[in-house]
């Protein structure tokens, strides 16, 4: 696919257009840094909003979840579904009330997901959602076994219709605020891994393994 894609009028960024991107490189850079995705909807006329793990390969995200959850059950239905993954990276505090802002990467995939059929391909994103969260984990941990497999289901979606929405930077305030005697900047936020705490059943001489000990949001 193009490292760089047209957006449809569905994902074209309208409000504060100079924000949008469509570059996948950029795109696939949130998405690979966030943990947690938001997967809208509608479900007899009801829409939802459903936050769940997500993991990444190549052009297609996969989710996971109960395969008797109603979410995963209505996807595996092909009703469209939209796909969300914000990044907060900061509080932006302008001199106005009005002006206050955040800085943010998002993004937003449009499709239809389709469930998982082949155990191979089902088993390796299974391993993906694992390892897109914490990497080296699956190794070392037990794997599914077939009763867990069979009440998961997991589905796939291609990335083709997306978008990104990106602000960055100091304040904007209105000329006239710029006097105003108040403090102005930004608040910078991110993940900040603390010390693992240590399961009280497990044996106290078993080390924390270094993937978890130096663990790293930053991709």
């Amino acid at each position: 696919m193009p490292e760089t894609d047209n957006p449809t009028p569905r994902t074209r960024v309208v409000r504060e257009p100079e924000r949008g991107v469509y570059h996948r490189d950029e795109v696939y850079g949130i998405l690979d840094e966030g943990f947690i995705c938001h997967v809208g909807f509608v479900a007899d006329g009801q829409p939802f909003v459903i936050p769940t793990s997500y993991g990444r390969k190549d052009d297609h995200l996969y989710i996971h979840g109960s395969a008797a959850s109603r979410m995963l059950r209505r996807i595996d239905d092909g009703i469209p579904v939209c796909i969300t993954v914000t990044l907060l990276d900061g509080i932006v505090l302008a001199r106005s009330i009005f002006n206050h802002s955040m800085n943010y990467r998002s993004v937003v995939v449009l499709g239809t997901a389709m469930v998982v059929e082949d155990p191979d391909e089902k088993l390796g994103a299974l391993r993906l959602l694992s390892e897109h969260i914490l990497p080296g984990r699956w190794e070392n941990a037990r794997k599914p076994i077939e009763k867990e497999l069979k009440a998961t289901s997991v589905l796939r979606l291609p990335i083709t219709e997306f978008s990104a929405k990106v602000r960055k930077g100091p304040p904007i305030d209105d000329e006239a605020d710029y006097v105003y005697p108040v403090w102005a900047g930004v608040l910078p936020l991110e993940v900040v891994p603390q010390t693992a705490i240590n399961d009280p059943r497990m044996d106290p001489m078993r080390e924390v393994p270094p993937y978890v000990k130096n663990y790293s949001r930053k991709k």
